[in-house]
């Protein structure tokens, strides 16, 4: 290998060595497409993670492990003869320029403001869509993996709904819709308990649960906040918030589990007023 390549074309190599049927890696030729989906999720969330801790430090690291995912990707499709790298490279060079009309097409001479560039986008993604669609008839909803985390789906469904114009005006319509989910779990709930927790009533609180969290999800879509990323930020404050917790208990040399509800209550209010206000 010509060590005066660029980094791509070395990394391209590495991996096609990690392959050879003769002295490549057995961990490596053991593996598929399909089982290393779990590592490119695992490696996307590690990428996330880097970006919100501002750890610039470890996040070209952590890119270069979700880099690696695409090339072992394009080295299984290579050996398959279905595509490559290159054919990678090309169709996103291709996706980019047709999607970017006001950079490198016929709008390129044009101003267009942020609400004109997301119309013309969403345009051309549908557009694309209908061409690759093998029915006749196609929805706008078509092509929305059904593997995205439940809030990511939930959060491009309603985006994609929102195009085509169905969609509340503002926040309070969704605020509102949000209430009126609330309501309608409160009256499931007390149903439950009439019924005696009855396994048919749980899947209408389950019901009326999904209701809520998708009403959630188009609130923060309103508010222009991804409701995955914020719920992230809502896991890691209360993890750390709690360790705190478990270190004034340690303190006081009392287990949490000695503690009364009103106890840990207070630890837990301690540990909020601490925190430096944002």
């Amino acid at each position: 290998m010509n060590t005066d390549k660029p980094a791509i074309d070395k990394l391209i190599w590495i991996m096609s060595q990690l392959r050879d049927p003769n002295g490549g890696c057995p961990w490596d030729l053991k593996q598929s497409f399909k089982t290393i989906v779990p590592h490119t999720l695992e490696e996307a969330y590690e990428v996330a993670e880097a970006i919100e801790q501002e750890d610039f430090e470890e996040l070209p690291k952590e890119l270069g492990d979700l880099l690696f995912q695409v090339v072992f990707y394009a080295q299984l499709g290579k050996e398959q003869e279905l595509f490559d790298f290159e054919k990678i490279a090309s169709l996103m060079c291709e996706k980019l320029i047709r999607r970017h009309p006001h950079v490198f097409g016929e709008l390129s001479n044009q101003t267009l403001n942020d609400s004109e560039i997301k119309y013309n986008w969403e345009q051309i993604k549908t557009q694309e869509r209908n061409a690759n669609s093998k029915q006749s008839k196609t929805s706008v909803l078509d092509d929305i993996p059904n593997a995205l985390p439940a809030l990511n789906r939930a959060y491009k469904i309603q985006k994609r709904v929102a195009h085509v114009g169905f969609d509340w005006p503002d926040v309070n319509g969704a605020l509102d819709k949000v209430e009126e989910e609330i309501a309608e779990l409160r009256v499931e709930i007390e149903k439950n308990k009439e019924k005696n927790n009855s396994n048919t009533n749980k899947e209408r609180i389950a019901d009326e649960l999904g209701d809520l969290f998708f009403a959630l999800t188009n609130v923060s879509r309103h508010l222009g906040l991804n409701p995955e990323q914020i719920t992230r930020q809502a896991n890691d404050k209360f993890s750390r918030r709690f360790k705190g917790v478990e270190q004034l208990a340690e303190e006081h040399s009392t287990p949490l589990s000695d503690m009364s509800l009103d106890e840990m209550e207070e630890l837990w209010l301690r540990v909020k007023a601490s925190e430096p206000k944002s």
